[in-house]
């Protein structure tokens, strides 16, 4: 079963309200960014939980760093969204419109980067739906 669920009320395990959890049927991985927290470092990161096992807790990846924008934007991490093979989760990093922004890909399955994605055009990318995902109801 696939979940993707928006709400605000904080958590201690994230320890900030999220945006977005999302996982797909194919994965056991449930992906929860933290734009709003205050703390750089966490607003920049997402956790990742192993939906079969919760009591392990969460890895944080650090998708802001993995961006390498290479300059003081606000990079804040929003909005993961799988493929639709399920394999590869995109996430959305966001700076002000005068910053650069990114899409940084990674493997569902070992959590390590497979792609970033720049672009002077690309601003606060937001949107990036799987088409495949939405016709078929994939969350």
């Amino acid at each position: 079963m696939a979940l993707a669920i928006s709400w605000s009320p904080p958590t201690p395990r994230t320890r900030s309200p999220s945006s977005i959890l999302k996982t797909h049927p194919k994965s056991t991985n449930l992906s929860v960014d933290t734009p709003l927290n205050p703390e750089a470092k966490i607003s920049q990161s997402v956790a990742v939980f192993d939906i079969q096992n919760l009591d392990k807790g969460y890895e944080v990846l650090p998708i802001g760093d993995w961006a390498d924008l290479g300059d003081d934007g606000a990079r804040r991490i929003v909005q993961p969204e799988y493929n639709g093979a399920g394999d590869e989760v995109w996430f959305s990093v966001w700076s002000a419109r005068d910053k650069n922004s990114a899409l940084v890909v990674v493997d569902d399955k070992t959590r390590k980067l497979k792609a970033v994605i720049k672009d002077p055009e690309l601003i606060t990318p937001t949107g990036k739906f799987n088409v495949f995902n939405t016709q078929h109801d994939v969350y």
